[in-house]
């Protein structure tokens, strides 16, 4: 086997291993807080199964950069404290291309990390939301919440419990001028998702001018939006992180019930946030220029460590901030992965001198 294959193979299964130890605590933590209910809704360890398949995704989200971090300093200890960096290093293999052989490693759990994020979670929600309510007592019958959201300039409220997003019930829609102004009210019980938009069954509606009200009803009314069935999905019975295709609708006239600030940010962070678990392997990098036969060793991993943490801290305290508006989403989402990787980078040169 050549270097790179046998650097690579131990870092990737030193990262594999904590990343499943990590979510099997993650999802003890988890099902300690449901398992009474699954228990007495009589749906036993199937259903304590079937709810832990549909939150991997998102428990994966969690794992994914703690797991890079702890196995690429298992990793690096591993290959320092057997002397197997020291014979590497004799054979001219710089700290440099020791980084570079780990990084496919890395690199793949930012890959599933955002297919996780992206493509999984966002079927798997819906999914897990409309299991719960379908397996609620009949005593106890889970309610269907009417929500509140903007569909472009449009004020709606609606609920449902379609989870293909296709229908709405009770809906309300409140339609506004370019100034803000109300300039109709529509109320139908029923909305169904056409392709020339929604379709409202016997609609009333109530329009505001200069002149007064002027009631009315209809048989049936298009509400004509770029509000589609996926959005509802997001809306109704979706995680609170949300995917950035829903985000780009949700810019472009699409269901939101947050600030735009927040999707803008959150289209950032589909990239930016995978790429945290890159971040954790350059901050470890150091750790293979240590010396395990002195102190100085536990040093440099105690540091990894402490700035693998301290990277999350920051990274999730900027991307509130360009949620809630404070910061532009460009700094929110890219400013803690940049900071800390060229943070890394100068430590190593350092060290490499």
């Amino acid at each position: 086997m050549s270097i790179s294959g046998y650097v690579l193979r131990t870092v990737a299964t030193r990262i594999l291993a904590a990343t499943v130890v990590l979510l099997g605590i993650l999802q003890i933590f988890d099902l300690l807080e449901v398992t009474p209910e699954i228990v007495s809704r009589g749906l036993g360890g199937a259903g304590m199964a079937h709810y832990a398949i549909l939150r991997l995704p998102r428990l994966f989200e969690q794992a994914a950069p703690l797991g890079v971090l702890a196995g690429s300093i298992f990793a690096f200890m591993k290959l320092a404290g057997d002397s197997e960096i020291v014979a590497m290093r004799a054979s001219g293999v710089s700290a440099y291309r020791l980084l570079r052989m780990a990084l496919p490693a890395a690199l793949a759990v930012a890959v599933i990390d955002f297919a996780a994020i992206e493509i999984i979670a966002p079927r798997a929600d819906p999914a897990l939301q409309t299991w719960w309510r379908q397996t609620a007592p009949a005593a106890k019958p889970a309610a269907v919440k009417a929500k509140a959201f903007r569909v472009g300039s449009d004020v709606a409220l609606a609920s449902t419990d379609d989870i293909t997003g296709r229908t709405l019930s009770d809906v309300q829609i409140y339609r506004r001028d370019a100034a803000g102004r109300e300039v109709e009210r529509i109320k139908a019980a029923r909305a169904v998702h056409t392709a020339r938009g929604w379709r409202l069954d016997a609609p009333t509606f109530v329009r505001f001018d200069a002149t007064g009200t002027h009631p009315g009803q209809a048989a049936q009314m298009t509400w004509a939006t770029q509000f589609e069935p996926a959005d509802v999905q997001t809306l109704f019975f979706g995680d609170q992180t949300i995917s950035a295709a829903s985000a780009s609708r949700a810019l472009k006239g699409g269901g939101a019930q947050r600030p735009t600030s927040y999707y803008a940010t959150r289209i950032q962070r589909a990239i930016a946030g995978p790429m945290g678990a890159l971040v954790m392997l350059f901050l470890t990098a150091p750790i293979t220029l240590a010396s395990f036969r002195s102190s100085r060793g536990a040093m440099f991993v105690a540091v990894s460590l402490g700035a693998g943490l301290l990277f999350l801290v920051v990274d999730g305290i900027l991307a509130a901030l360009g949620e809630s508006g404070a910061v532009t989403p460009w700094l929110a989402a890219w400013a803690a992965p940049v900071a800390f990787t060229a943070l890394a980078t100068s430590v190593l040169l350092r060290l490499e001198g």
